[in-house]
């Protein structure tokens, strides 16, 4: 028996829109909070990760790390520099050397210009290219996650992960961890430079220091939690939005502008209550950092004067001082601007690791090579008591299904909508697969065959079609290996669209526009049809093929089922009279069980549901 998948892990949205009115969320102490999102075992596994595709570049980096020796000796030679131009030509008025020290102070900035360019550039190179990696790593993955995990997340929330998402994490995290190790090093050889000027200087800022630490490391978990819930935040209003403006006609049509825009605002409110936040503590923590830097300046400037007039200091050794604490403040400084950007990559990182964290459908690449053989041809489907449900608490949609289906075979499933007709469709196509049972094809359960194998037996002609804004051609091959322009047409010719196609301009290199937004219901449902037979799959499902078209593409439609069911392996859901009563077996559904089996003479003399249904919709030839 099949075990039953686990349930969707749905990504968790701190806030709502219902929240937006109290604002109890957002005007909470963060003080809880900031303790679950700040964890450093948390932060160092999701660094850990974007490392992994910065590994690859290793040469970039070592590079700019090689520029870094260059930059540490030209900051600290300049103050030294500065300090023997103060204290030995200044000061005693001697302008002997005086130019060729100043040239060298010149090169030494020149020279720390070049390096710092240097490694920037490399670093920043490296990030955005493990940054593209990684975003093309991220399409990969959600292109291999379950179908049914599109029925519970938005798409607008997908496409700020690898959109918005992904730019916070290029801008900050790629640019501003990569550089936090040439700061420190800078830093650490700036104040083995002032202990070497003077120790009793350095002990003033070494008495600033933890305070320092004390305040940004509070502050830090304040933006951490926040940025979290930002990045929520826009992620449920771009789903919102997109939403919307896929269905923007229906909201026109049915003049529902006012109520979109008044949810639209509270979505957009809640986006601008978490950023205001940000801001503030953004803010708090730069101008709480530069008054402490202010202080300690004065204070290093009136100290160091005392030392001057005690003859402990000289004049140079205090400006080459301040000049090399000013030197120490950038990186401070710098460092401070940098946990706001890292707090708001980190949480970007995390919500990528979430997606990333989601199991794809089917992780199989290939079939075992001793089975693979009896996946060459569709030989046998078969459905051995089957249950299923959307979650483990909800009921049962189908219960207890069994049938089989061998190769040329004729299947029909009928039924009243909710019956259970496409959920069986869905199973055999992987779109559910926490089904109880077992569902096997050739002897091998379906949870075992790899979605690529699987893809090269079934076809399927799908209620909904979809196209893509490329070529005609493209629309009916999607570039698969074995369906060539060749194919594409005969696929064409096979569903008689070929006549309509060569009408185009540009014949099958007609550029569709958004979802065939140039084409009639009837031309698109055509290229779909055409679509499902182009890779010459052995099962063809045909599921409502004939739903809103008009009458001469039904027409076209019927002729090409009509050949499917006579060539092929066909599972058929609610078509046409005529071609149902040809089936070698029909399975009259309803709530989720199989209550008639048999062909269409049997089912009619048995005058059971079937032959109602029949009698009473024979006018209209459908059921």
């Amino acid at each position: 028996m099949n075990d039953k998948a686990t349930e969707e892990k749905a990504i968790p949205i701190p806030v709502t829109a219902d929240d937006l009115g109290t604002g109890d969320k957002m005007e909470m102490d963060a003080n809880e909070a900031p303790e679950k999102q700040s964890e450093n075992a948390r932060d160092w596994a999701l660094l850990k990760h974007f490392f992994l595709y910065v590994k690859p570049y290793w040469k970039w980096i070592l590079l700019g790390i090689a520029a870094i020796p260059l930059s540490v000796a030209a900051t600290l030679l300049l103050p030294w520099l500065i300090i023997r131009i103060v204290d030995d030509y200044l000061v005693v008025g001697n302008s002997e050397g005086l130019y060729q020290t100043v040239f060298f102070l010149a090169l030494t900035v020149l020279g720390g210009y070049f390096s710092d360019a240097i490694y920037t550039y490399t670093l920043q190179k490296s990030g955005q290219l493990a940054i593209s990696d990684m975003r093309k790593a991220l399409f990969s993955h959600i292109l291999k996650l379950p179908r049914t995990y599109f029925d519970h997340h938005p798409v607008g929330l997908i496409l700020t992960r690898v959109t918005s998402d992904m730019e916070a994490l290029g801008e900050s995290l790629a640019i501003g961890v990569l550089s936090i190790l040439t700061d420190f090093i800078k830093t650490i050889a700036l104040f083995v430079f002032l202990l070497y000027l003077s120790w009793k200087l350095t002990l003033v800022l070494f008495l600033v220091l933890p305070i320092i630490y004390f305040i940004s490391n509070f502050l830090r978990n304040k933006l951490r939690y926040y940025y979290n819930l930002t990045r929520e935040a826009l992620a449920d209003a771009t789903g919102f939005l997109q939403e919307c403006l896929s269905g923007v006609k229906t909201v026109q049509l049915y003049a529902a502008e006012k109520k979109v825009i008044e949810r639209f605002q509270k979505k957009t409110g809640m986006f601008l209550k978490a950023q205001t936040r940000n801001n503030f503590y953004d803010a708090t923590l730069f101008a709480i950092i530069e008054g402490i830097m202010s202080i300690t300046l004065a204070l290093i400037i009136w100290y160091g004067a005392q030392l001057i007039l005690a003859s402990t200091i000289t004049i140079g050794v205090l400006i080459g001082f301040v000049n090399t604490l000013n030197r120490i403040f950038i990186p401070i400084r710098e460092f401070t601007q940098q946990i706001s950007a890292i707090q708001r990559a980190l949480a970007a990182l995390e919500h990528i690791n979430r997606l990333f964290e989601e199991t794809p459908e089917n992780s199989k690449e290939t079939l075992d090579p001793e089975r693979i053989p009896h996946m060459q041809e569709f030989e046998e489907l078969c459905f051995d008591n089957v249950y299923f449900r959307y979650s483990d608490h909800g009921p049962y949609i189908l219960k207890g299904i069994s049938f089989k289906l061998k190769k040329g075979d004729r299947l029909a499933i009928v039924g009243t909508t909710g019956s259970g007709k496409s959920t069986i469709v869905r199973i055999i196509t992987q779109t559910y697969t926490n089904y109880q049972g077992s569902v096997t094809i050739n002897g091998i359960e379906l949870s075992e065959i790899p979605g690529q194998q699987l893809q090269q037996l079934v076809a399927m002609m799908q209620q909904d079609v979809y196209l893509f804004n490329e070529s005609l051609a493209f629309n009916i091959s999607l570039n698969r290996p074995l369906v060539d322009l060749n194919a594409t047409k005969q696929a064409a010719e096979y569903v008689y669209a070929h006549s309509f196609i060569e009408k185009l301009p540009g014949s099958y290199e007609f550029q569709i526009l958004e979802n065939g937004k140039n084409l009639s219901a009837g031309q698109a449902q055509l290229i779909s049809f055409s679509r499902a037979l182009a890779g010459n799959n052995e099962l063809i499902i045909l599921d409502e093929a004939t739903s809103s078209v008009d009458s001469v593409t039904e027409d076209l439609i019927q002729k090409a089922t009509e050949k499917v069911f006579n060539e092929k392996t066909v599972i058929a859901i609610a078509h046409r009279l005529s071609t149902i009563q040809h089936s070698d077996e029909i399975l009259v559904l309803q709530e989720g069980q199989i209550i008639e089996r048999g062909n269409h003479a049997s089912l009619m003399s048995a005058d059971g549901v079937y032959a109602n249904l029949v009698t009473t919709l024979e006018t209209t030839e459908e059921i």
